[in-house]
């Protein structure tokens, strides 16, 4: 054994470099035995104080710089310190725990017999410095993600393998258990490779802004091949852990379902990240109304239309809908009602939503047509597919299923392009694909509304199980709209009005803004109808576009 110890050197006077190196000289041929280990206890004390270790380790610590200090491996161990190959095992816990230090980078985790001496520490040593492990307290969310950036590039490096990277998780969740994003991910009761890959998925979603997970970014979670085999297989089949709690699902590539790609879910996304505020776009292109806020308006129909929107409404009180339901449910048939309200502009299509929601005590969540359609390749489906996955929570999270209502929604269900080439023209297809999916998969109530039927894709006619074509109100119904409007109108007055002038009931409803704010400018006027012909004059506009009806 070498005899180059400094016993008269003091602790306080020590580097780090020189105590590494006087441990890796004096560790040759030492077999780490107790005397040796006496030996040298300032310098293994010195180092095993600083980087929170065992002297022991200290001691392995200087022999892989020495040995390296990168592709080190037990070999290189049991020559230096002149022990057998099988007494060199037993120092493997004391190589775990410096990989586990960061002190040293397995270079493949998955044998485990060769190791490096980590970059940083290195970096940190020809400073004088100790490498720090970065600190698991008090972290906010952006900085947990910013430590798990690191730590999955030391798994996908097989530095350190997914059973240590689950100790250490567990280590940083303990400590910064008030998170949401902690308490979420805990409240799903995972085993360690499924909440693993759960926090991977999250990962790639925040660090790498990749939706897009496939096979080959998962496999570095489990433990062998036999174990990743068996997850692919419940993944393929819908059947893994994360699946049946709804964070993942399949990823839909044109409108289908790709078996081998996968994403978080919406839901997902919501709850378990909401401290980084993803889903901001999302909150833009959907508005929820309690039914309670939407004011009471009454509308006049003919009597055809009428009678439709009476037994809508019919089907949507709570104990009729939910017999409707449970019947059709029993006999195998879809339970989503889908129903297109279409007609000319001003005919009250929106207004008749609002006030079914109101009279039924449902909430209706209104979707923002042109937000959904971004001018980026790839969001518009995002968004329509986040649309529905948001409905899905409300119904689940409301007594009474919410009403969806996509209004002038005429670009959404118009005839899709056949060969579509351009990517444009290929998104509006996705975008299409993906809600008659969801119409088929639809649990709940959906309205959408348009001006236009011309072009409407059959795919969709056939899914609306309930269509009424607003029409625009005759005569009779155009006298009770404008004496509903204008009160102090009479009888003769509204009668000239309405058959005169062929107008919708939004239309009337403008002259009768008009007509309130010049009273409130100027005072009422003696003569009310000279005043209101004025504004429907400047109100007419031709309107000769003949419109396909397609029955209730």
């Amino acid at each position: 054994m070498s005899t180059i110890t400094k016993k008269n050197r003091t602790k306080d006077q020590l580097t780090l470099l020189q105590a590494i190196e006087t441990l890796a000289e004096s560790s040759r041929d030492s077999k780490l035995s107790s005397n040796y280990m006496k030996s040298v206890k300032n310098e293994t004390k010195f180092l095993a104080k600083q980087y929170g270790i065992t002297e022991r380790q200290a001691v392995l610590f200087a022999v892989c710089m020495d040995e390296g200090p990168n592709n080190v491996d037990y070999r290189d161990i049991a020559s230096h310190l002149d022990i057998n190959r099988i007494a060199v095992l037993a120092l493997a816990s004391d190589i775990d725990a410096l990989v586990h230090r960061r002190i040293l980078r397995y270079r493949d985790v998955k044998d485990g017999d060769s190791f490096d001496v980590s970059v940083a520490v290195i970096r940190c040593l020809k400073r004088n410095e100790v490498y720090q492990l970065p600190s698991l307290k008090g972290l906010d969310c952006p900085a947990v993600f910013e430590l798990l950036s690191q730590w999955f590039e030391d798994l996908g490096d097989s530095a350190v393998g997914p059973k240590e990277l689950s100790q250490e998780l567990q280590e940083l969740f303990d400590a910064n258990s008030k998170l949401n994003f902690v308490k979420k991910v805990r409240q799903q009761e995972l085993c360690p490779e499924s909440e693993l890959l759960l926090v991977k998925f999250c990962h790639y979603l925040i660090n790498k802004n990749d939706e897009d997970i496939r096979f080959n970014q998962m496999d570095d979670v489990y433990e062998g091949e036999a174990a990743f085999s068996r997850a692919k297989g419940h993944l393929r089949k819908g059947t893994h852990a994360l699946q049946k709690q709804k964070l993942i699902e399949f990823l839909c590539v044109d409108g289908i379902a790709d078996n081998t790609r996968f994403k978080l879910t919406e839901d997902a996304k919501r709850d378990l990240l909401a401290e980084m505020n993803i889903n901001a776009t999302e909150e833009k292109i959907v508005g929820v109304f309690d039914p309670k806020d939407i004011t009471s308006k009454t509308l006049f129909f003919s009597d055809t239309v009428g009678k439709q929107v009476d037994e809508l409404k019919g089907f949507f009180e709570p104990e009729r809908y939910q017999a409707i339901y449970e019947r059709m449910k029993q006999r195998g048939f879809r339970q989503g009602f889908a129903c297109l309200f279409y007609g000319g502009p001003g005919t009250g299509k929106t207004e008749t939503a609002y006030q079914l929601a109101r009279q039924t005590g449902r909430a209706i969540m209104m979707v923002d047509v042109p937000s959904i359609r971004s001018k980026w390749v790839g969001e518009s489906e995002k968004n329509i597919k986040a649309v529905f996955d948001r409905y899905r929570e409300l119904v689940k999270r409301n007594t009474l299923a919410p009403i969806l209502l996509f209004n002038e929604a005429d670009a959404l269900i118009c005839t899709r392009m056949s060969g579509a080439q351009n990517a444009v023209d290929k998104m509006e297809n996705t975008m299409q694909n993906i809600i008659l999916q969801e119409m088929e998969n639809l649990d709940g109530i959906m309205i959408a509304t348009t001006n236009l039927t011309e072009n409407l894709d059959p795919a969709f006619e056939r899914r609306f199980l309930y269509k009424i074509m607003f029409e625009k109100p005759d005569a009779a119904v155009r006298q009770k709209i404008w004496q509903q409007m204008i009160p102090e109108l009479n009888d003769s007055d509204a009668s000239v009005l309405a058959s005169h002038y062929d107008f919708s009931g939004g239309q009337i409803e403008n002259i009768a803004r008009k007509h309130a704010i010049n009273s409130i400018l100027y005072g009422d006027s003696t003569e009310v109808l000279p005043v209101l012909e004025n504004y429907c004059r400047s109100e007419q506009l031709s309107n000769t576009v003949t419109r396909k009806r397609i029955g209730f």
